[in-house]
């Protein structure tokens, strides 16, 4: 009789009180319960130094991990540079992401239950396909001593790291290193690098997942050869890891087979280490953005709208062809640098107005390091970095708009794991859940961050009865 007098109050209750959920990204059956949904947010330190702050998708300002936790994001990565910095001290911008900074950011993301991967680049600033330049430091050392760095140098972040509070999970011992290493390009030599990396990592804690990065899955043969050369050599790790843009790199459905094929013939995990895709194709700090109308926009395997929707549909899409890799070897993706928003907006303007806002912008970049690039990386990278340097090329690609507010697309990375509104997470919403909630607001029971983001069942940044009334609505077919 009881329960049945609870659900006519409920009723009652929702019959009183009208609401209308928004639809929701459609969920993936994880084959790994302990799936990765992470983004990478290295140069959040430098934007917050110009000024930029973030908020929800309500508009109320807090703390972007703790944004990023509601919704869903459970890993953290950042890049650490060696040395950052010209001979005046000066930083090459890009975040100016030196160990101190990783340090802080894992500190931030532990502080809302995030773990974090630490992605080594062994550089003293960007390492990718095209450029894989040693540390001024280790520019005139043998192999020998270079890989006694690399493990020096990388167990001495992890310690300084770890002991700011952060909780590392995975360490990436190189960034898209397909043409080398640490300077290191002979393809005999360069696998040492990787081995001196892993020897630290497994080193400062045995449980902590060793990662090596390549890209360009569209080769397909090309990455089977680099797992089947690190095999060769013996390399100790656990994470095969590509980077996946979608303008460059092929169909989902390759990167799969790529992913199924070294998976299974070298019993590793698999991973997206970076992905990112526009939520418009217009700009807002006056720097040209890596994908633009007509300059990648275009391409093949864009197949998605260039709206928050669109960006939500390919991260969900990323994730589900990580998911197909067999027998829960797909370990997850990171979302790559989801945050780094314009610091002047720029949208509208023309003439000379355009011109003096992107003369301001160019300052703050240049002070505090929050562009991709600064003049003073001149002094390291005079070919590119040098010449090109500038603001955020992807500040179109980000989860937050030019003001910081969180687009609606940012909860893909809770909606694909979660059912909205399911507080006790155990796969289904029930009435325990809205009793959950009743109980959390009279204080008789505590959310962590996700539970938190859960429990707005109906998106108004409050979490009250009306939460909890609108999953009753939900459950008898009212809503």
């Amino acid at each position: 009789m009881k329960k049945v007098c609870a659900v006519l109050l409920s009723v009652i209750l929702v019959l009183c009180l009208g609401f209308t959920a928004e639809g929701k990204t459609e969920k993936i059956k994880f084959n790994n319960p302990d799936f990765i949904r992470g983004m990478d947010v290295s140069s959040v330190l430098s934007l917050e130094k110009a000024g930029v702050s973030f908020a929800d998708k309500n508009g109320n300002r807090n703390e972007l991990f703790r944004i990023l936790a509601r919704n869903g994001v459970n890993y953290i990565r950042v890049r650490v540079w060696n040395d950052p910095y010209n001979s005046a001290g000066n930083g090459y911008g890009g975040g100016n992401c030196d160990v101190n900074a990783a340090a802080t950011i894992g500190r931030r993301a532990a502080q809302y239950g995030m773990k974090l991967l630490v992605d080594f680049h062994y550089s003293d600033f960007w390492a990718d396909p095209a450029a894989q330049k040693a540390p001024k430091a280790w520019a005139q050392l043998t192999l020998a001593q270079k890989c006694t760095a690399v493990k020096e140098f990388t167990l001495s972040s992890l310690k300084t790291i770890k002991a700011a509070g952060a909780d590392v999970g995975m360490v990436q011992v190189g960034n898209e290193t397909n043409s080398g290493i640490a300077g290191e390009s002979n393809y005999d030599t360069f696998p040492q690098i990787f081995s001196a990396g892993s020897e630290a990592v497994r080193e400062f804690d045995s449980n902590c997942l060793v990662a090596v990065h390549f890209t360009n899955p569209n080769n397909a043969d090309t990455m089977k050869w680099y797992a089947k050369l690190l095999d060769e050599h013996k390399v100790d790790y656990d994470v095969f890891a590509s980077s996946y843009y979608p303008n460059i790199h092929g169909s989902l459905e390759n990167l799969t087979e790529v992913f199924t094929h070294i998976s299974k013939t070298y019993g590793k995990y698999t991973m997206v280490a970076e992905t990112s895709y526009p939520y418009t194709l217009g700009d807002t700090d006056g720097f040209g953005n890596l994908i633009s109308e007509g300059s990648g926009s275009d391409a093949p395997d864009m197949l998605w709208d260039y709206s928050p929707d669109g960006q939500a549909e390919e991260v969900r899409a990323v994730m589900n062809a990580v998911n197909n890799v067999p027998d829960g070897k797909g370990l997850g993706m990171f979302y790559w640098e989801g945050a780094w928003i314009t610091v002047g907006d720029t949208t509208g303007l023309s003439g000379n107005a355009l011109t003096e806002q992107w003369k301001k912008n160019s300052a703050v970049w240049e002070k505090y390091g929050c562009g991709w690039a600064s003049s003073y990386s001149a002094e390291y990278d005079p070919d590119n970095a040098g010449k090109w340097y500038g603001g955020s090329s992807v500040d179109n690609q980000a989860f937050f708009d030019a003001q910081g507010k969180a687009l609606p697309s940012l909860s893909v990375f809770r909606d694909v794991f979660y059912t909205h509104g399911d507080v006790d997470r155990d796969g289904e919403l029930t009435v325990a859940d809205a009793t959950a909630i009743q109980r959390y607001i009279v204080a008789l029971e505590s959310f962590d961050n996700l539970q938190l983001g859960l429990a707005d069942f109906n998106d108004d940044g409050v979490i009250d009865v009306m939460d909890a009334t609108a999953i009753q609505r939900f459950l008898v077919g009212l809503q």
